[in-house]
């Protein structure tokens, strides 16, 4: 094969490279985190519990949280103006407990922010990942294995995320999920799909810049 010779297929092409000292900043658009509290855990009464959200970014995925949740707790490791600046990851939170959290981590540190949420949480953890972050021998054994999900929620359409901003009319080739952990559930894991669903949940002020905060 021509060494020169460069893969374009969409299976390569939905991979998500980042250089090493990368800010991995991919803000989720609001109506894929709207999908999994309105399609998937449509059952559960947010109105009196509490969230944290430890990979915030700007806001984008708190902000939609607040309009569910009483109470909602952002930070990140990096400082983005919005939100607490805290390494998650180094068991910061580890004296404190929330009902949920809900986050889309980066990529490199999703199996460790899964590991630290679940000791937080008091009753669920759901965390938006790539689909084929299913995949891997090394993450079955570290992770599913030990600590399988009560249900992987599968977006049937594409979730535009890309790097460093919100954009309405970004595409994508990368498919992703939902992985859910409830805490007061011992089933065997379930996979379901999400509907459509953008049309009937994204906003145009989802778009507009969110309000910094230092408070989450």
């Amino acid at each position: 094969m021509d060494k020169n010779y460069q893969n374009k297929s969409h299976a390569v092409m939905a991979q998500r490279y980042e250089a090493k000292d990368s800010l991995d900043n991919f803000p989720t658009p609001p109506w894929a985190t709207r999908a999994l509290l309105e399609k998937i855990l449509n059952n559960n009464d947010f109105s009196n519990q509490s969230c944290l959200e430890p990979a915030c970014g700007a806001g984008h995925m708190s902000k939609v949280l607040d309009e569910y949740f009483d109470k909602v707790t952002s930070s990140d490791f990096h400082d983005y103006g919005y939100g607490k600046h805290i390494d998650f990851t180094d068991s910061f939170y580890k004296n404190e407990s929330y009902d949920w959290v809900i986050t889309n981590p980066p990529f490199k540190s999703a199996e460790k922010f899964i590991s630290e949420a679940l000791k937080v949480a008091r009753i669920g953890v759901a965390v938006l990942v790539r689909t084929v972050f299913l995949e891997s021998i090394g993450r079955y054994q570290r992770l599913f294995s030990i600590s399988p999900p009560s249900c992987v929620a599968q977006f049937s359409e594409r979730v535009p995320i890309v790097k460093g901003r919100l954009d309405i009319k970004a595409t994508t080739a990368t498919g992703y999920a939902w992985c859910i952990w409830e805490k007061n559930l011992h089933i065997e894991p379930r996979l379901k799909w999400i509907e459509p669903c953008r049309k009937e949940l994204e906003k145009q002020t989802d778009y507009l810049e969110p309000i910094s905060s230092n408070y989450g």
